[in-house]
């Protein structure tokens, strides 16, 4: 089992971005995914980033895809999802209306925003062309191994999501600029001031999802830890980890040792929680019990 980088969610600096990925281009990954797959208005800050990225990452041996938006209306939206697929590199889909631009015969990758939630939907999209699809965080693992038996009859690889706050959801409302009492349009970005995302709180004070821009993520880091060994029976190729603020190098250099497989729950457990003392934990979705919650 190797590991997958997905698509920075949060709005990062240029130079933040451009410091992440020369760490990444260090790391164990296998491959990784590059794009503005929330909101369309933060990429004229960062993209200049992304060919000196990619040739970093390439350069490093890794594996590189581009992806799309997670919800793609506007009309430059749609003819920047066409310029994807005009770069030549592999393009991974967040948004199926991607899919009006794909070039004849050309393959793609899928990500964790398209719900593939059943053997047809996955038979379709490798008839289509999909090689690679990560499955939503949301499915429990008999579901999993469904559909990664599935994937290996159609010749796609399935991959899981393995760390991150879990996206829930994406409107065309920007809850950020909402909280700061500015409308969408003239948001001002204030996004940027959350690079992991601002907490939102119950009426008691409990913390239970987090917002970034037009996103919903859960508050806790969905985490495939204590699972290796059961994603791997169940046929699953590679973990995905979301990027965030911190030692994401040191993430990636602890989820490429579990892979291996071996790593008792307790102990993988254990050690996320040394990485990341600050943070709340779950994985209840892969147990088939509420997302939030970590399973005994």
């Amino acid at each position: 089992m190797d590991l997958t980088i997905g698509p920075i969610a949060f709005f990062w600096s240029a130079e933040t971005v451009r410091a992440f990925y020369r760490t990444l281009a260090a790391s164990p990954a296998r491959r990784v995914v590059i794009g503005e797959w929330v909101c369309s208005k933060r990429l004229p800050f960062w993209q200049q980033e992304i060919p000196g990225a990619v040739e970093c990452l390439q350069a490093a041996g890794k594996e590189v895809a581009l992806s799309t938006l997670t919800l793609i209306t506007l009309r430059r939206e749609r003819r920047q999802t066409e310029e994807l697929f005009a770069t030549g590199l592999p393009v991974e889909i967040a948004d199926l209306g991607a899919l009006k631009h794909l070039p004849e015969g050309m393959p793609f990758q899928v990500g964790p925003l398209v719900n593939v939630y059943n053997e047809g939907t996955l038979e379709w999209l490798a008839r289509k062309g999909a090689t690679r699809i990560c499955l939503p965080p949301e499915l429990p693992l008999a579901s999993v191994a469904t559909l990664a038996a599935a994937g290996a009859a159609a010749g796609l690889a399935v991959e899981v999501w393995g760390h991150g706050r879990a996206p829930l959801a994406i409107s065309g409302r920007c809850y950020h600029a909402r909280l700061h009492d500015r409308a969408k349009d003239s948001c001002q970005f204030v996004c940027g001031e959350d690079p992991d995302g601002r907490d939102v709180e119950t009426l008691e004070g409990v913390p239970f999802l987090t917002v970034n821009g037009v996103q919903t993520l859960g508050h806790s880091h969905t985490t495939a830890a204590g699972q290796i060994d059961a994603l791997r029976e169940a046929g699953v190729s590679s973990l995905r980890l979301s990027p965030q603020i911190g030692d994401f190098a040191g993430l990636v250099r602890f989820y490429d040792r579990i892979a291996q497989g071996g790593t008792p729950r307790a102990q993988a457990l254990a050690g996320l929680r040394r990485l990341m003392p600050q943070a709340s934990l779950a994985d209840g979705f892969l147990a088939g019990a509420p997302g939030a919650s970590l399973a005994d």
